[in-house]
């Protein structure tokens, strides 16, 4: 990635601007009260301030910094530095596990967002082993298929290093999905069902220097799709929000050891709006690389994502229609390498109009009245 190719270039309105806006208000939150408790025998009241700072964050940012999480700094450290010896290798060594429409997992480094290209490279590997996709985005297929790790041969440690941290990962994201939960008035384990069988995935990002930080985004503004993302990033930073008040990209600040989680788009639908997926971007620097790690928590193939039943009611029925998260995924997934007789699909196109969600009211009193 030397000179700036033009199918980097954003258009004027996305470039970053000059001025970086520090994010002020996004919340860090110290977790410890909830991961040396559980649900069924919580600190009380420690529990209740912890569950209102989720819910304010959810609101008001869609994002937030957790400290005192319980993952140990080592096993991050150890998954950091595998990462930057995979990503210092030559383009041809990382091309041995380079990923493709057969196994959408390991290395890419011609992403795009948004129809232009990502200044970054990648390494994606799923959390569980073997995990079950659709085989097809087509709806009128019921076909499933694995998806396995290819692992590098170098570094050698990397393998055990993003299989230790994981272990972490998923613990806290459990504990992060408990206090959502908690936070949109539902049991602790109201959602962990919908994560038997995950389809949860993790990225090795490498950002290099950019000769041009003003015209071209490591990654594009664009909203997740998952349930939950819990990024892990070095003290380099790029990461900007779009802030929900105006509009502004803020500049998320690297905290030392703390991760920032973002609530995807199911868990906007599954909120019925309650809360919001918000967009992001990565911006670039001129002369230093940027490493981050994303955990994408994502549930079963088979999940239909649709608002849940106890949040919605007569004043605020269901406004969105179900739909398979395992070909939402595979639309997704295979559009990377093949263009779809679809469009790049999200969940507004899920959306109900008013007067549908009118309609659906109606009925239910009717049947109520029958």
């Amino acid at each position: 990635m030397g000179e700036l190719d033009p199918t980097f270039i954003q258009e004027l309105e996305h470039r970053p601007k000059p001025v970086v806006i520090e994010a002020q208000g996004i919340p860090e939150i110290d977790i410890s009260a909830f991961v040396t408790s559980s649900p069924t025998n919580p600190n009380a009241q420690g529990i209740r301030d912890l569950v209102d700072q989720i819910r304010d964050a959810c609101k008001d940012w869609g994002f937030f910094q957790v400290i005192n999480h319980g993952v140990p700094i080592e096993t991050r450290e150890k998954v950091f530095s595998a990462s930057k010896r995979f990503f210092d290798q030559s383009v041809e060594e990382k091309r041995k596990v380079k990923r493709d429409e057969v196994n959408p997992l390991g290395y890419y480094d011609t992403e795009h967002t948004k129809n232009v290209r990502d200044w970054k490279e990648v390494f994606d590997f799923v959390v569980d082993v073997p995990t079950m996709i659709p085989a097809s985005h087509e709806s009128d297929n019921d076909e499933t298929t694995e998806l396995h790790n290819q692992w590098p041969h170098h570094p050698s440690d990397l393998r055990d290093a993003c299989e230790e941290y994981v272990k972490d990962l998923q613990k806290l994201s459990y504990k992060l999905l408990e206090l959502i939960s908690l936070s949109l008035n539902l049991p602790a384990n109201r959602l962990k069902p919908f994560f038997k069988d995950p389809t949860t995935f993790v990225r090795l990002n490498h950002y290099p220097p950019c000769l041009a930080p003003d015209l071209a985004l490591g990654v594009g503004r664009h909203k997740d799709a998952g349930a939950l993302t819990i990024l892990a990033q070095d003290d380099v930073g790029g990461l900007e929000v779009k802030r929900k008040t105006d509009g502004e990209w803020i500049f998320v600040k690297p905290t030392p050891n703390a991760f920032i989680v973002n609530v995807g788009d199911i868990i906007q639908v599954w909120s019925n709006d309650a809360y919001e997926s918000v967009e992001h971007r990565v911006r670039l620097n001129s002369t230093r690389e940027r490493f981050s790690i994303p955990f994408f928590m994502n549930p079963a193939h088979y999940t239909v994502v649709e608002p849940l039943a106890e949040l919605t009611n007569k004043q605020n029925p269901a406004k969105y229609k179900g739909y398979n998260w395992g070909k939402f995924f595979a639309t997704r997934k295979y559009s990377n390498f093949k263009k779809l007789e679809v469009e790049n699909i999200q969940i507004y196109h899920f959306k109900k109009p008013e007067e549908q969600r009118i309609d659906d009211v109606v009925s239910r009193v009717a049947n109520v009245v029958i």
